[in-house]
């Protein structure tokens, strides 16, 4: 059987696929003239995912301590929990029974029974591949808002900077960032006024603590507009800045994409993608008034590590903006800011939802 590059999310499988440079018809998705595997000679889509199988389990030889919610059929794991498909969970089992057909003959209840990583149950097995050890952000969050907050054991930084490591991603210089501010004069802001506020003044944000300045920038004028939560008939400064060298940032916008196949142990990857979620749903969160300053210290934390381990900045996502990103950039003389626009905010769309 053949597969396709276009059945596939992963960019490191779609590059296995498209090397062998041969076009034809997939049986899984049935495109026709696109790059094209045969599923039974294929040796490195085969080692791939023999070491990505060889995480999982059957929850019926672990033993009764294992949690149940946490376990599930193969195919369901690696649709939902992974972002290596472009299928649906019947035709990534059909896909994995024909890829590795002696694996299925041997261990079948791997293919056909819940599954789960049975090292997540083990102490040593925690110590050795997660950021957290034994413990879960929770824990972390009351350590260093309650008990420690400046060298806290509970993080392994070994592995945290291995992890941030598969995060990372370059921008080439030439590359613009949007910066907004609401105004009230007549005639909005010059470009010296539109950087990051002057080292000692700046408020406490999710990526930094009081007093120490970070650019925040977007990647659009649409997500910098929507970031400063402005109000119709306010007015608008709107900032271009562009990238004066190359640099490197934890991307932290789109870890579900981390490639369990490029040069990373996926045992790492596994045990410690929910943490890192974690991370980068907390410093994308909207600043509410109510906040306290004590509920920004852990993400605080995790953006001076980045940057003491050399990283420029961080990439997440907008709560506020569908399909924008932002920025929190360590040194603002990496940029210069070459224009600006003024706007006119003259409409408003809300969404909302009941708290019940």
């Amino acid at each position: 059987m053949h597969c396709c590059e276009k059945c596939f999310k992963d960019s490191e499988i779609k590059a296995i696929i498209c090397g062998n440079n041969k076009h034809g018809k997939c049986d899984f998705c049935h495109r026709e003239n696109v790059y094209i595997c045969k599923l039974e000679n294929e040796d490195n889509l085969r080692a791939n995912f023999e070491s990505l199988l060889d995480l999982y389990t059957p929850i019926e030889e672990m033993g009764c301590d294992y949690p149940k919610e946490k376990a599930d059929l193969l195919k369901n794991i690696l649709c939902s929990q992974w972002s290596i498909f472009h299928l649906d969970p019947d035709s990534v089992y059909k896909f994995l029974i024909t890829l590795l057909p002696e694996r299925y003959s041997e261990q079948p209840e791997l293919f056909d029974k819940p599954v789960g990583i049975s090292g997540s149950m083990d102490e040593s097995y925690l110590k050795r591949y997660s950021m957290l050890g034994t413990y879960q952000w929770e824990d972390f969050v009351e350590e260093i808002k309650k008990e420690n907050r400046f060298h806290t054991n509970i993080i392994n930084k070994d592995i945290l900077k291995k992890i941030l490591g598969a995060t990372c991603k370059r921008y080439k210089a030439g590359q613009k960032f949007y910066r907004a501010r609401i105004w009230e004069t007549k005639y909005g802001y010059e470009k010296d006024a539109m950087g990051a506020p002057p080292a000692g003044k700046a408020s406490a944000g999710r990526a930094n603590s009081e007093g120490i300045s970070r650019l925040y920038l977007a990647n659009s004028i649409d997500t910098t507009l929507h970031e400063t939560r402005a109000r119709v008939n306010d007015y608008a400064t709107v900032a271009t800045f562009q990238l004066l060298e190359d640099i490197e940032v934890v991307d932290l916008a789109t870890i579900d994409k981390i490639s369990p196949f490029k040069g990373i142990d996926s045992s790492l990857l596994a045990i410690n993608l929910p943490h890192l979620r974690k991370i980068g749903y907390e410093i994308s969160k909207p600043l509410r008034r109510h906040d306290s300053p004590l509920d920004y210290l852990p993400t605080q934390y995790i953006s001076d590590y980045i940057k003491s381990i050399g990283f420029s900045g961080i990439e997440y996502k907008s709560t506020m903006c569908k399909n924008g990103i932002n920025f929190a950039f360590f040194d603002e003389m990496l940029f210069e800011c070459i224009a600006t626009e003024n706007y006119d905010i003259d409409s408003l769309t809300y969404g909302y939802s009941s708290l019940e």
